[in-house]
């Protein structure tokens, strides 16, 4: 008796710039067939020739399509896609409100992954780029679970760490975590350039901490317009916020309160040595594994109350039952946070069991 062999999964990329090319190589390494497009027939021939894609065009059947084209043009692709493919579709631009209000179709699902490069297009494309990166997904209500698990999975291969919310949220967060800072990073360097001119030596002084600051300045800029103007109301929300934020800490300066001052600081060197990082010993992860209840959006609800409670989902799988093909996901998380996550997930109605790693 012959052993069936098992095929390559398959995957179209359309959008062959560095996010895109970075997907197209992450997937070529794991084994997939990767499917490619470009609105630059010389990006195309490029990603050939360089065995980034295997092939020129969109397959039919593949199991996924990832959209990585410019905000403006990715609710046209998604839906293009949607209609000359018969699998799964998702983006990967950095505004979801609109794509996601637009599109209602149960095989797309929105998302977003924290990753780049300073070099443009294809000198940028690096498959190791999303190892450790988090990718936000923006479920929708009616989001199918398997629409879901199947982008989720697809985003853990690649490295990346899974968080789930909606996207409004998503726009508010990324708004000050993204947006604002490119534009604050543009400002200091427009800032530094003009004093430059009077004193010529000062960009020569600049040191590491400025470089940091201002590297994400080195960007393309033409795509930040499009996400200024998608992410409009938040990205003001979020500078009206900073400038007033900026405002009462010149009053401080400008008062010489050195006590308020350290306080200022100390809370943000606080802040800043407790952003989450990401889980890598075993012994410290707990085990969930939580029946999906049969009702849609189930799946993208675990994720989303993770992200709610501020709890780091390490890794997942979904196992799909015998009985009326209902899925189990197997969740692992931080111990310390096992308990609120079983809390929570007790709360929406989730019955899961939990297994300390050791």
């Amino acid at each position: 008796m012959s052993v069936p062999v098992e095929q390559p999964r398959r995957a179209n990329v359309i959008g062959l710039g560095v996010i895109g090319g970075s997907v197209a190589l992450a997937l070529r390494a794991r084994g997939w067939i990767v499917h490619g497009e470009d609105h630059e027939a010389t990006t195309v021939e490029r990603a050939a020739d360089a065995h980034i894609i295997d092939a020129v065009g969109l397959d039919p059947d593949a199991l996924i399509t990832v959209i990585a084209v410019p905000v403006d043009a990715i609710e046209s692709e998604v839906r293009r896609a949607l209609g000359v493919t018969t699998g799964i579709v998702t983006d990967v631009g950095s505004v979801k409100g609109p794509v996601c209000g637009a599109i209602d179709d149960a095989r797309f699902l929105g998302g977003h992954p924290m990753a780049g490069s300073e070099l443009e297009g294809l000198d940028g494309a690096d498959e190791a780029m999303f190892e450790g990166a988090v990718w936000v997904l923006t479920p929708r209500a009616d989001t199918e679970d398997r629409t879901f698990s199947t982008v989720a999975s697809l985003v853990v291969e690649l490295g990346a760490d899974v968080v789930a919310i909606s996207p409004d949220a998503h726009d508010r967060l990324v708004a000050v975590v993204s947006h604002v800072p490119h534009l604050l990073a543009a400002s200091l360097m427009r800032l530094a350039s003009a004093r430059s001119e009077e004193h010529a030596s000062l960009l020569r002084l600049a040191a590491g901490g400025f470089r940091d600051m201002t590297r994400i300045a080195s960007g393309h800029p033409r795509i930040w317009l499009d996400i200024c103007a998608h992410n409009r109301p938040a990205i003001l929300e979020a500078l009206d916020d900073l400038g007033a934020s900026l405002a009462a800490l010149r009053a401080v300066v400008e008062r010489g309160d050195r006590d308020e001052l350290l306080d200022v600081l100390s809370e943000a060197r606080e802040a800043r040595a407790n952003l989450p990082s990401r889980v890598t010993d075993p012994t410290t992860l707990a085990e969930f594994r939580i029946r999906i209840p049969d009702r849609a959006g189930a799946a993208a609800e675990v994720f989303t109350l993770a992200a709610e409670l501020g709890v780091n989902i390490a890794n997942f799988e979904v196992v799909h039952l015998a009985e009326g093909n209902r899925g189990l996901a197997v969740v692992l998380v931080d111990v310390t946070m096992a308990d609120v996550f079983r809390g929570g997930l007790v709360a929406r109605g989730f019955r899961p069991t939990v297994t300390t790693l050791t």
